[in-house]
């Protein structure tokens, strides 16, 4: 397998240390899962997790494309018959042991995908994806629609990994069992689980045309779809421009949660519906564009709670920041991306902060102990995000067929990436950015702009970030 290499040098000295924190970090993420390295979350979580790690490991396949790939097999590998995917997969006593308690989410499909492109496109790889999705599709559909009203369902807090959320009620942490649990609450209609499986049709479309199987793309082209219509028909409020989910007695919980963007995550949402969400609320300044912004319940809602302890019911969480950028790029919000990484650079510091939850309202690190000493440190989707939001804003970022070139205004600075044996290199200087494919320069551009080009430098797409 070829390898991957990324370095970025910047007359900002303060980003320099901050960046060069995060990469030792995630260094010292890695792990061997019975003699094959894997990228763990960090911070005192040391499995790897649906929710986070096969995002994580692609966006290090930057660096290391051989850990990019096994975060996606483990998972792949350790599917159930019935097509239940591990939430988890820790390590025990030297044994791979594959947990099934809970969905954690399901950042995967996707970044998956990503990782087919990035390791040389092979057929066998695709193939696996493509079983592997369909197979989870068909088991949420099988058992997640309890009550039959068309809806997928959420089950207990881990399954969307929203710890100690309070609009969970009474509903478990974890459930293990193939039937919901007896709840004042749960089954709760998702607007999440019901991402998972639109996700999981789109990318098995992808996949489906990528093995030249057209049919079978348009098949799972329209159960998408299908998917997209029922969520807006279900969980979309038209009067309030956000995705509500439904208790058991089907009635519309009225938390405003940030969940909306994680839908534009997954892609289950209408251009209009992002730009509603994003224009009403996201950079709303009392609901989610609080002054470190990305709380995971809007900020004047009923249900916020300023909890610094791991608590999805408040604080704005690494994890959000992480999964922002896809979710922004796949609408075209390129302007959002470099201020959210400017406050979450800000919000690290010097002090290296590489925590899991921020407070909205002084962007202060949770988990700080009394003298100033960090309780968490080297939190994985604290030190990735720092590491996407710099390849965005300054660098180079590889998008399947396509280069993604940010010029974000700032001191000069050099970013280079190497992958299949050549090499992409921003350099920018003052008001100039210029952009090299092995050493030969292929354009030259202003600042504050994202350039897309093909594999070779031919720009296909400019945007302005201001």
């Amino acid at each position: 397998m070829e390898e991957s290499k990324v370095s970025f040098c910047t007359e900002d000295g303060s980003l320099q240390k901050l960046y060069d924190a995060a990469e030792q970090g995630c260094l010292e993420n890695i792990r061997s899962f019975a003699g094959r390295d894997v990228l763990v979350e960090g911070g005192g979580y040391e499995k790897i997790w649906l929710e986070t790690q096969p995002m994580g490991g692609a966006m290090y396949a930057k660096r290391n494309l051989e850990v990019a790939l096994n975060n996606q097999l483990f998972f792949m590998e350790n599917q159930r018959e019935d097509g239940r995917l591990p939430g988890s997969i820790a390590l025990i006593d030297g044994k791979v042991v594959p947990q099934y308690n809970k969905f954690q989410g399901f950042c995967f499909p996707d970044p998956a995908l990503d990782v087919y492109y990035l390791t040389g496109k092979r057929r066998e790889y695709l193939e696996e994806l493509y079983r592997t999705l369909i197979h989870f599709d068909t088991y949420l559909w099988k058992v997640r629609d309890s009550d039959g009203d068309g809806c997928l369902e959420t089950w207990c807090r881990y399954d969307t990994g929203e710890d100690k959320a309070r609009r969970y009620g009474d509903a478990p942490d974890a459930w293990t069992a193939e039937y919901p649990p007896v709840s004042d609450t749960v089954p709760i209609a998702s607007m999440d689980i019901m991402s998972f499986s639109y996700s999981a049709r789109a990318v098995s479309a992808e996949a489906a045309r990528l093995l030249g199987r057209e049919e079978e793309a348009a098949d799972w082209q329209r159960k998408a779809r299908s998917v997209a219509r029922k969520i807006r028909e279900y969980l979309w409020s038209e009067k309030k421009q956000a995705l509500y989910d439904r208790d058991k007695h089907h009635k519309q919980m009225p938390v405003l949660i940030h969940n909306t963007l994680r839908a534009m995550y997954w892609g289950s949402i209408s251009q209009e519906m992002a730009e509603g969400f994003v224009k009403w609320h996201l950079v709303n300044p009392c609901e989610f564009w609080t002054p470190m912004p990305l709380p995971s319940v809007a900020a004047d809602d009923p249900l916020f709670f300023n909890d610094p302890e791991n608590d999805w019911s408040g604080q704005c969480e690494a994890l959000t920041y992480q999964r922002a950028i896809r979710a922004l790029e796949n609408y075209g919000f390129y302007d959002l991306i470099p201020k959210l990484g400017q406050k979450l650079f800000d919000a690290i510091g010097d002090d290296l902060a590489f925590v899991q939850q921020f407070d909205p309202f002084t962007g202060r690190p949770s988990g700080i102990g009394p003298n100033g000493d960090a309780g968490q440190k080297a939190y994985g989707p604290s030190m990735l995000s720092v590491l996407e939001y710099c390849s965005r804003m300054y660098g180079v970022h590889i998008v399947r067929d396509s280069v993604v070139w940010g010029t974000v205004s700032g001191k000069s600075s050099v970013y280079e990436q190497q992958w299949n044996g050549h090499s992409w290199k921003l350099v920018l200087d003052g008001a100039k950015a210029i952009g090299y494919i092995d050493g030969k320069m292929r354009f030259e551009s202003g600042r504050d702009l994202r350039i897309q080009t093909d594999l070779e430098g031919n720009i296909t797409r400019t945007d302005s970030f201001t």
